[in-house]
């Protein structure tokens, strides 16, 4: 099977962030061609209830009577370690693309972990599609967002389905679909940015082979 899986990534941007300090993970960032980049203002509303939950553990831990003080400061102690871990997650999000590029592969980050890297030459086009959206917080079912969608190629089963965050898109029948809600804003003029840089890749590649 043709597959190149990569590990915790980002977008290249973030490349240089920690000065004087390189990493083999750093490297990998700046390696990275960023097609399509997480929402951030979602991601900003989904820290709210951790950093909410981490106010309520601060309290608890300075509020508690002095007899049970030991058990509340424990209890408080629990609640900010949550809150710390969730908001950490939350900050990875920010620097993890929806959609990259590298080394003849375009990768859909749409799970922990490692992204799923699938060969250019399988991806064929991207356009735009309506389905549910997964708000923060949010009741309502009903509610409609505008969706990124990829079609791979039928011919490569192998690809036909893959597990991914149901919050973050779905992967059925060669059909990769990227909630709106977790990505930047969609558009035509994004759609037409991603198939005209899909094909430059595709035959930049193709070149590559032939030579």
């Amino acid at each position: 099977m043709d597959r190149f899986n990569l590990s915790t990534a980002g977008g290249i941007v973030y490349a240089a962030s920690w000065p004087g300090r390189r990493t083999n993970s750093d490297e990998r960032l700046a390696m990275h061609e960023t097609w399509l980049k997480p929402n951030r203002r979602a991601i900003a509303i989904a820290c709210v209830p951790p950093l909410v939950l981490a106010a309520v553990g601060l309290w608890i831990m300075f509020s508690a009577a002095e007899s049970q003080r030991h058990v509340w400061r424990g209890v408080g102690a629990c609640l900010m370690l949550a809150a710390v871990a969730l908001i950490a997650m939350l900050i990875r999000q920010l620097r993890r693309p929806r959609i990259a590029y590298r080394d003849g592969h375009v990768l859909f980050y749409l799970r922990s972990g490692r992204p799923l890297a699938v060969p250019a030459h399988f991806v064929e086009a991207f356009f735009l599609g309506q389905g549910p959206a997964t708000l923060p917080g949010s009741v309502a079912t009903h509610t409609e967002s505008i969706n990124l969608v990829a079609r791979l190629s039928q011919r490569q089963t192998e690809w036909a389905q893959q597990v991914v965050k149901p919050a973050l898109g779905q992967w059925c029948d060669g059909y990769v679909t990227i909630r709106g809600t977790w990505c930047e804003p969609l558009g035509a003029g994004v759609i037409r940015r991603l198939n005209r840089r899909l094909k430059e890749v595709k035959t930049s590649n193709e070149a590559g082979r032939c030579r």
